[in-house]
């Protein structure tokens, strides 16, 4: 199933005090997944989530791993996709866990990608009050952004991750290898919200993703560890701000970046294949930057720089690479209008001074958007 199993993983501290957390990075972690699980919580029994996609590839080695610790293991596989992440079947998983005799002492293996983490994370902050988990992330997407920090969530008809909590896991296993069999839309996806850590903080970074991004992508049939480098620089950087704010409420707002204009242009889309979360994610990034050119903050040959890059992997860096009809403005504005970071119906986006210098720009004016808007899907 995957290449060679690297000898050395790297470590990544999530500080957050009484609820700090590593996340263990590298090739074929996943095979110490049931020795970490006893070693924090001895004789717990398991509840793995996972979806049908994963379960294929990655579920027998899972359970594996599980049963060499002697660990009692129970399991749930859902429908691939973002339409898991809704009421219907969050309450299966509850039920599920209910009926598995799942206790407090117990856990939740959450065994997939953000879907997965979100659904079953939600499910371990609410059942029973509260279960401890572990994020096995399995996507690119997942292993770089949604499985550290706590975050978890379901979709609600108005909008993206609009019923959640904070919950953070225990442990983070993020096995590089099982991104060998990541179908490369899924892949190119995950990208996105891997690149966002140099557009956001870290112009370096990018500049050696612009060199390196191939070899990240080829993995280890590179002859290199780019990917591994890649997925920890990501994971230090989310690390260090959720340890500073944890709870939202700051700093940790800079993730966002292409967020607000991606989750409009995801739920536009009606949260379907047509445009997977990390395309929408390079899109709205590719606007945020635009948006900042227009207003002057810096030069627009640096927006071109970005939407260079993003196309060159095969990101949708124009709305005309979205495909099918666009949304209206008014569709877009009332979709913003929801956004998570609006504070007393006030806008606020994520926008730039230069590649890796982001910041929290309050209060931005309706009618400033709905132009730059306009002028953006008039000319696609």
């Amino acid at each position: 199933m995957t290449a060679p199993v690297r000898e050395t993983s790297a470590v990544v501290p999530v500080s957050l005090g009484m609820r700090s957390y590593d996340v263990v990075i590298g090739r074929g972690v996943l095979g110490s997944l049931g020795t970490s699980i006893a070693a924090l919580r001895p004789r717990a029994k398991t509840f793995v989530v996972t979806d049908a996609n994963v379960a294929r590839h990655t579920m027998a080695a899972a359970e594996a791993a599980l049963a060499r610790a002697r660990l009692v293991t129970h399991h749930m596989i859902v429908a691939p996709g973002e339409a898991s992440k809704s009421y219907p079947v969050f309450e299966k998983v509850c039920e599920a866990i209910l009926k598995a005799q799942i206790e407090r002492d117990d856990l939740i293996v959450a065994l997939g990608g953000g879907v997965i983490g979100d659904l079953a994370g939600f499910a371990a902050a609410v059942v029973r009050r509260g279960l401890d988990y572990v994020q096995v992330p399995t996507t690119l997407l997942a292993q770089v952004d949604s499985s550290v920090g706590g975050k978890t969530a379901i979709d609600s008809s108005q909008g993206k991750n609009l019923i959640g909590a904070f919950h953070q896991p225990i442990l983070v296993l993020a096995d590089t290898a099982l991104l060998d069999t990541l179908p490369l839309r899924e892949f190119r996806a995950g990208y996105a919200e891997l690149v966002k850590y140099g557009l956001l903080g870290d112009a370096a970074f990018f500049n050696w993703l612009e060199t390196n991004w191939r070899d990240v992508f080829a993995g280890n049939a590179a002859g290199s560890f780019a990917r591994e480098h890649a997925v920890t620089v990501a994971c230090r950087a989310k690390a260090a701000i959720v340890g500073r704010d944890e709870r939202d409420t700051g700093e940790r707002a800079l993730l966002n970046l292409g967020h607000t204009f991606g989750h409009a242009l995801e739920a536009a889309c009606g949260f379907s294949e047509r445009l997977l979360h990390g395309e929408a994610i390079a899109a709205g990034m590719a606007l945020a930057f635009d948006f900042s050119a227009r207003r002057g903050l810096l030069p627009a040959a640096e927006a071109e720089r970005v939407k260079r890059h993003l196309a060159a992997v095969g990101l949708p860096a124009r709305l005309s690479d979205i495909a099918g009809p666009l949304p209206s403005v008014d569709r877009m504005m009332e979709l913003i209008a929801q956004d998570k970071k609006v504070k007393r119906g006030m806008l606020t986006f994520i926008l730039v001074r230069a590649i890796g210098s982001a910041f929290i720009e309050s209060g931005v004016a309706e009618s400033e958007l709905r132009a730059f808007l306009s002028e953006k899907l008039a000319g696609q």
